[in-house]
């Protein structure tokens, strides 16, 4: 078929189908066993052998090493592993996504799965309906599943052949011809395709077909693959662009890790493809043998070659049955010699790099400097972003690890006002009031970002624990900035103190004082139970006592405020500026007995 538009978009509507069916597998994986990946990764240990297992068996179980290194991503963005521990897991990772290479050898060349996918959609799409999530996780895993063949096998078909495009052959040829110099434009290729398709397997699926059909000989494929290592690690790359600064050396490790990898595999590639050629031809065949076995079919019976290909072949002849075994063979013979490839490359790599991964932690920690980090802290959330939602257990962990800081924040914001209320000199005061002032809108945005994201992951397909969670998390937020909201009252209660040159006596100072030290004893107090996964009785009851403290004292110094004015000890103007500051200490109080109270509520909090 000569290859025009419809020829191309056909092509790319084959990739396509192929890449949801990738999607739709992985994700159904992801939700089938989500709640057991936050388990898988407890386990871990500093152990890098625990992390290489740990990554691989994640990789397989997902069929994804791009979700999984952006779950990896995830997690140290999330503070649930450092960046040590997602070198060994990125390893892992790398050699777990060669199962979805074997997968596509096996069943996309020994067996006609094609065939057995509108089946599998027809099982899969009532699992959809199901009132059970992980029946409809597994209807999506099953759907997903069979559009990854059908999209191999229309990929397969759509590829253009050699008799009618015999002028664009013999250009390619021109480029296959270079030596080592074909090598790296052809690494490069992969490496191009990977990045804007985001998909490794779909770049083997494609370079698999394309040597097939014999447009590429093995050695070529190989290096294709090669440089698909290298274009895999945009997707984590891109993730990581609004996480923290361990997220961003996370995926610069995995970048890292790839390009070093495929530095000594190029080096030494020449005398690597022959042992590869070895490995096969005792396990399996020659996968050097297809390319000239379809060169030299398309020069003598081209006919036959386009026959074989489009599966027209009459097999009643027992000559034809004998090729077409033959060809099927070649075939397999190159998918099982890439496979192989791509595992061997990639543990060797691991052999070579995992004794070094302190210096890759040293060198990805050089190469993302911490420089300008607190600027950066000051305004953008820390643990979450729009574009790193993976499982729902992953993003309300990373909510609550916000919402930590979240509190941890209002402490330095109370912190600021005791400052502010103690601060003399004029000018410092003016750029502490400015600094207060620049805490209380971020924390309005962090409110709205964080509840932004929670909804976010409320959209999907939740447990009722998870629901719970999320609930507690958007009452906690609220109570949050109405306790910075208040902090930024007292603030301003302050500055129209100084506005007004009123100069408080000793005796209000020390209740003021005495009042600040109960509030910020409670505030630390739910800050702490912020952190701990288990509410118990006696915590709630340690903050509802000061919390009571704090009303009695209120109520303490509000009736000794009305004999020491009507006594003249301080002018009525000075009184009304002084119970503003305690009746907002007191509303203080019951915002954070609010958050305790609402963590009890859920019975099982976790971070």
């Amino acid at each position: 078929m000569k290859f025009g538009l419809l020829e191309i978009l056909t092509l790319l509507g084959s990739v396509g189908i192929f890449l949801y069916g990738m999607k739709l597998m992985s994700e159904g994986l992801q939700k089938a066993a989500g709640d057991k990946l936050r388990n898988i990764l407890a386990m871990m240990t500093n152990n890098r052998i625990v992390g290489v297992l740990t990554g691989f068996f994640i990789t397989v179980l997902i069929q994804s090493s791009s979700a999984t290194t952006v779950m990896i991503v995830s997690f140290v963005n999330a503070g649930l592993l450092s960046l040590g521990q997602s070198m060994a897991v990125i390893m892992g990772a790398n050699v777990g996504t060669t199962a979805t290479a074997w997968i596509i050898s096996i069943f996309g060349f020994k067996i006609n799965i094609a065939a057995f996918s509108v089946p599998l959609i027809g099982f899969g799409v009532p699992l959809l309906f199901s009132k059970k999530n992980v029946h409809k996780s597994w209807g999506e895993f099953l759907i997903g599943f069979a559009f990854l063949f059908l999209g191999l096998d229309y990929l397969n078909h759509s590829m253009p052949d050699l008799k009618s495009n015999s002028e664009f052959f013999a250009v390619l040829q021109n480029y296959t011809q270079m030596g080592f110099g074909s090598i790296l434009l052809f690494a490069f290729i992969g490496m191009v395709i990977t990045m804007i398709i985001q998909s490794s397997s779909a770049t083997f699926a494609l370079v698999l077909v394309m040597c097939s059909k014999g447009w590429i000989s093995f050695e070529i494929a190989a290096a294709m693959v090669l440089g698909s290592n290298i274009g895999t690690c945009i997707t984590p790359l891109i993730a990581s662009i609004s996480g923290n600064i361990w997220a961003k050396r996370a995926a610069m490790g995995h970048l890292l890790f790839n390009v070093l990898g495929s530095i000594w595999a190029l080096i030494l590639y020449f005398p690597f493809i022959k042992l590869i050629s070895w490995i096969s031809v005792s396990l399996a065949g020659d996968p050097n043998t297809l390319f000239d076995f379809v060169r030299d079919l398309n020069t003598t019976n081209p006919d036959v070659l386009d026959q074989l290909n489009a599966n027209t072949l009459d097999l009643s002849d027992p000559n034809n049955k004998a090729l077409a075994t033959q060809f099927g063979n070649l075939q397999y013979y190159v998918s099982f010699g890439l496979s192989m490839f791509h595992t061997v490359f990639n543990l060797i790599n691991i052999f070579i790099m995992i004794w070094f991964t302190k210096a890759y932690v040293y060198i990805v920690t050089k190469l993302v400097s911490s420089k300008d980090l607190e600027d950066e802290e000051e305004s953008h959330l820390t643990f979450i972003s729009s574009g790193m939602l993976s499982t729902a257990e992953l993003s309300i962990v990373q909510a609550g690890k916000e919402i930590i800081l979240y509190s941890q924040r209002t402490q330095r914001m109370l912190s600021m006002v005791r400052d502010l209320y103690h601060e003399t000199n004029e000018v410092e005061f003016v750029k502490k009031f400015s600094r207060i002032q620049k805490y209380e809108n971020i924390s309005d945005r962090m409110e709205v970002e964080i509840a932004t994201y929670l909804a976010k992951v409320s959209e999907g397909r939740l447990s009722d624990e998870s629901k719970r969670q999320i609930q507690t998390k958007l009452r906690i937020i609220s109570e949050i900035e109405s306790i910075a909201d208040s902090c930024y009252n007292l603030a301003r209660t302050i500055h129209r103190r100084n506005d007004g040159k009123i100069v408080f006596t000793e005796d209000i100072n020390a209740n003021v004082e005495l009042m600040f030290n109960l509030v910020e004893s409670a505030l630390a107090q739910m800050a702490a139970l912020l952190e701990i996964d288990t509410i118990k009785v006696s915590d709630v009851n340690k903050t509802q006592n000061l919390e009571n403290e704090i009303n009695n004292f209120r109520n303490q110094l509000k009736s000794q405020n009305i004999l020491d004015v009507n006594d003249g000890k301080y002018p009525y103007a000075m009184s009304v500026v002084y119970m503003d500051i305690i009746v907002e200490c007191e509303k203080l109080g019951d915002y954070i007995v609010n958050v305790v109270e609402s963590l009890a509520d859920s019975r099982l909090y976790k971070r």
